[in-house]
């Protein structure tokens, strides 16, 4: 840019337009954020949605392969008795169920989540909306 002067300059930066921002500022989601949609909207029908696949597939999925994992790990434990390997897989095997339990339980927790979000959100529009009906301004009375 030789030759340029500070007045050109400026002229070329009032010529530009800078596009216009897009989602939240980095570091909230979207571009440049925590990664993910830049906006984190769903309709009721959509957790609903969400909520009834974690009824009717993750949770009952998550069972059935404890379930199966369990059968296969006690047979291989009867196989291995009197072995240090039985005393192994008796420990494996009680991890494993501690930690279906635990994601048992985020599914229940995530699921009843997603039920009751519209509710709150709905909840929180209707009490922002009733504390400006509430508030009495001074140009009510102009």
């Amino acid at each position: 840019m030789a030759g340029n002067t500070a007045q050109d300059l400026v002229g070329m930066r009032l010529n530009h337009v800078p596009p216009e921002p897009s989602g939240p500022p980095s570091g909230l989601g979207g571009p440049g954020g925590l990664g993910g949609p830049s906006d984190f909207a769903s309709t009721p029908a959509e957790k609903k949605a969400a909520a009834g696949t974690i009824e009717t597939e993750l949770e009952p999925n998550t069972k059935k392969a404890a379930v199966h994992a369990d059968d296969a790990t006690n047979t291989a434990q009867k196989g291995f008795e009197g072995w240090e390997t039985a005393a192994g897989l008796k420990k494996v095997a009680d991890t494993w169920d501690q930690q279906v339990k635990s994601l048992m339980a985020r599914l229940s927790a995530e699921k009843t989540a997603l039920r009751g979000a519209s509710g709150l959100f709905v909840q929180n529009d209707v009490g922002t909306g009733n504390q400006f009906l509430a508030s009495q301004s001074k140009l009510n009375d102009l």
